[in-house]
């Protein structure tokens, strides 16, 4: 995924949000904790909420490139 693609379209939140909101915490072990952290940063997910599963794949998909 590009780093300007945008995963979610309420909050214009793009995939390089998601990865700079993601390098701010070193535990990476907890994905739902995680994900929770990267939604306070970036607000994502908290409009109409389509789009959590492409912010959970974003998480995945940055992790295992780790």
């Amino acid at each position: 995924m590009h780093s300007t693609t945008i995963i979610c379209n309420c909050k214009q939140v793009t995939f390089g949000m998601v990865e700079e909101a993601m390098h701010h915490h070193d535990d990476l072990n907890d994905v739902v904790q995680l994900f929770e952290e990267v939604q306070k940063e970036t607000h994502c997910s908290t409009g109409c909420g389509g789009c959590h599963d492409k912010i959970l794949d974003a998480i995945a998909d940055l992790l295992h490139q780790r």
